[in-house]
This record gives C-alpha cells, structure tokens and sequence, in this order.
C-alpha cells in the first residue's frame, strides 16, 4: 500500500480513536487527558499497535499543538499586564525554581547518578507543563479566575528560566566550555527581551498588520506569525511556546477576542494530538521497574507545586478558593520535562534517567487534569465558606 495511504489511515484512525475518547470523558464528566495519554502509550513504542508511517506526522502535530495552546493564552492577556505579573511574582518564581527543582537534583544525587544527571533531574522536576495546564484552566473555566494571571506568570517564568537553563544543560551534556555555554544563554535571553520589547512598544502595529475583516485572512496572519516567531525563538535556543505566548499578548482588544474564536477548534484538535503523542514516546514496559520511585517524586513534585501555587496566589491577595486552584493547576508535567530527559539520555547521562522522567511524568500529566476535575466541588466549598 501507498506510504501517504497508510499515513491517512493511521492518522484518520488516531483523531476519530481520539473523538470517540473525548466523547467517553464528557460522558464521564472528567477530563480527556488522561485518556489521549492511554491511547498514546497504546499507539506508541512497545505498544499493542504501534504506528510506525504516522509518527512523524504526529510529532509535528504535536509541536503545534503546544504552540497553540501558548498562543491562545497569551491572547488573554496584553503585554503590559504581562510584564507587570512578572514583576509583582518575581519572589514566587524563585520559590517555585527552588522548592521544584531540588526533588529531581536530590534524588540523583542519592541513587549516585552524578552532577550532570543532577542537573537534568532539576529540570524534569522544576518545570510545569504549560500545555497540559493551559487545557485545564480552559476544560474546567478558570481562564477568567483572579488567580490566573498569577497562574500564568509563574509558568512564564518557568519558560523564561529554560531559557537560560536548556543551554546551560546542553553545555554540561556535551562537555563544552564555559565561554561557549555563556554565549548561547547571552543569546537565548536577548531573543526574548527583544520580542517583549517589540510586543510592548509596538504592538499596535502589529495589530494594525494582522487587523483583517476577513476571518480567513486574519486566522492565516495569526497562525503565520505565531509559527514565524516561534520557529525563530527555536532556532535562538529560546522555547517555541515562549515565542507563541509573547506573540498572543502582543495582541489585544477585539483583534484578540476575534483570533480566539478562530483558533479554539485548531487549538483543541492539536493539543489532542499532543498529548497522544507524549504517550507515543513512552514504553510501557520500561515504566514498571521504576514505577514505585516515579510514584514517591510525583507526590513530593505534588506537594511543592501546590504550596507554590498557594504561596503565590496568597501573595496576590486572592482568596483561599483561588490558592487551592493556582495549586492545583501547576501539577501537571509534560512536553519541557520529556525533552531534558531526551537531552540527558541521548548524552548518556544515565540509562535509567529516561524511564524513571517517564514514569514521573505520565503520572503527573495524568494525574494533574483529574485532580484538578476533583477537587472542584472541595474549592467550590471553600469559596461559600469565605
């Protein structure tokens, strides 16, 4: 058979499998993670039918389902509140760098993995998965809650950090100089402030640019520019979904409220994509051997995201409803995780690293949305309360 026929019939079976999933969740009045996640490991590597001519396909899917998922958010916000978020929670993203990095660096350093396994182990830890996140802030109609921004600023300060961070790992992984890892974090930090400027003071000729009365001419310039920086911040070792993010907050008004219209059925079908394919990468028969300490740091990884969480919403004067949610809502991991853990085991960081950041990663990813669907009615109580 033809490869672009297996191709439409993998990818076909995939999104009408995943249909069929989303369907069984609102049933279930649960979230549809959980389950994209199960059909991804079914799919994938050391799965009961993997797809093998899809695969690539996918994964580019994937990346565009992030990125849509960080565009759409940005659209809710302008760049001045941005920047003013990022100030006024500076303190909390400190907290949330130290109290969710030291899990992962600690255990390493206890089973004997060595610094450079250290390092990566912080990073799989410390970073909350903005995609994953941002689906559940959109399923459960918290996008609009006062501690969202709050929220929001603390995963962009994660991203921003990766900036720096990704480079500084990949120099440690590869053994280069310190001259040379100080040149790619001077660049990776310079891409950004150059894009936050660009939104800041001149967002309105943006606007003005991508402006269309056209529905299909504005979603094309949107998405065209969205990808265009993206893909540039990528290049400058800076996070694609950075790019997407600062794109969206470079818009504003009802340019912004049109664009989101627009993109929630594109958004919704990639991030579907997304999170079938982070199951793809996993193999479930490398998962159970280390299940038992995945489970042990997913719970520790639990308890200091929602005491960053709180902390940070406390210190933003929001109630104690809208502490529990920012809590919750930072649990989850995914696609940052996923990729140091690729970096540190392609450098031979440590065989077992990329099982046990799987293991611990699947379980948050999963675990996060149906926490978050949980603890709903509990936040609900708390609100009446007060």
């Amino acid at each position: 058979m033809h490869e672009t026929a297996i191709l439409f019939l993998e990818f076909g079976a995939v999104l009408l499998g995943l249909g069929v999933l989303g369907a069984l969740a609102l049933r279930g009045g649960i979230s549809p993670i959980p389950l994209y996640l199960i059909a991804g490991l079914a799919f994938g590597t050391g799965g009961v039918l993997p797809l093998a001519t899809s695969e690539e396909f996918i994964s580019i899917g994937a990346e565009l389902g992030v990125v849509l998922l960080l565009l759409t958010l940005g659209l809710e916000y302008n760049a001045d509140e941005l920047v003013t978020s990022l100030t006024s929670n500076a303190r909390a993203g400190i907290v949330d760098l130290v109290l969710n990095a030291a899990p992962g660096a600690i255990l390493a350093l206890l089973l004997g993995w060595g610094p450079v396994a250290a390092v990566a182990m912080a990073g799989v830890t410390y970073a909350t998965s903005s995609g994953i996140t941002a689906k559940v802030l959109s399923d459960l109609g918290w996008i609009g809650n006062r501690e969202t921004p709050t929220v929001l600023s603390l995963l962009v300060f994660e991203d921003l950090t990766m900036a720096v961070y990704l480079p500084v790992l990949t120099t440690m992984l590869a053994g280069l100089s310190l001259v040379s890892g100080a040149v790619s974090v001077g660049i990776a930090l310079l891409t950004v402030s150059i894009v936050l400027v660009v939104a800041l003071r001149f967002g309105r000729f943006i606007e003005a640019f991508v402006s269309s009365p056209n529905s299909e001419v504005l979603l094309l310039k949107v998405v065209g520019l969205a990808l265009l920086v993206a893909g540039l911040a990528q290049q400058l070792q800076v996070s694609a979904a950075v790019g997407a993010f600062l794109v969206g907050i470079a818009l504003s008004g009802e340019l912004a409220e049109d664009a989101q219209a627009l993109l929630a059925p594109l958004r919704d079908l990639f991030a579907a994509v997304f999170f079938v394919f982070f199951g793809f990468q996993t193999d479930p028969a490398k998962i159970l051997p280390v299940a038992g300490l995945a489970a042990l740091l997913a719970l520790v990884s639990m308890i200091t995201k929602v005491v960053t969480g709180m902390y940070a919403a406390k210190r933003a004067g929001i109630a104690r409803a809208g502490q529990a949610r920012a809590g919750i809502a930072l649990v989850p991991r995914g696609e940052f995780n996923i990729v140091i853990a690729g970096l540190a085991v392609g450098a031979g960081a440590h065989p077992d690293l990329g099982a046990l950041a799987a293991a611990y990663v699947l379980i948050l990813a999963a675990f996060g949305p149906l926490a978050a669907k949980a603890v709903q009615p509990l936040i609900t109580a708390i609100a009446k309360r007060a």
